[in-house]
């Protein structure tokens, strides 16, 4: 059912955790789903320097919020917004079509993350 790079997101998470004094988190729920993560980012001069998170879902969610984090690490806050979750998919190998809305749940909470970061700093 899943790629082997899935299989391995999901049972060795990248960047799994969270990060003290971060300088923004993305929260972000899907009640449908029962997917719900929480992203910190630690950025400096417009990049992300650090990214974390703590995730409660299925392999699927697990395995995207592993890939997108190693994606947007060390990346422009711009670059990093145009991050779709159709790349993160395709950066594991695939999902299966019934999976690919698991891959939602983190890059929705990157994308508010980095919009409130923005607004903060402006």
């Amino acid at each position: 059912m899943y790629t082997e790079l899935v299989n391995d997101h999901f049972q060795n998470p990248r960047n799994q955790g969270f990060i003290e004094d971060p300088d923004v988190i993305g929260e972000v729920s899907n009640e449908n789903l029962g997917d719900s993560i929480t992203l910190y980012l630690k950025i400096k001069d417009n990049i992300i320097t650090d990214i974390k998170y703590e995730i409660f879902g299925c392999p699927a969610a697990i395995a995207t919020a592993s890939m997108l984090t190693e994606l947007v690490k060390g990346k422009s806050l711009e670059e990093a917004l145009k991050v779709t979750k159709v790349d993160v998919a395709e950066a594991l190998g695939g999902l299966p079509e019934r999976k690919m809305e698991c891959s939602t749940v983190s890059v929705q909470a990157l994308r508010e993350a980095i919009e409130e970061y923005k607004a903060t700093k402006n």
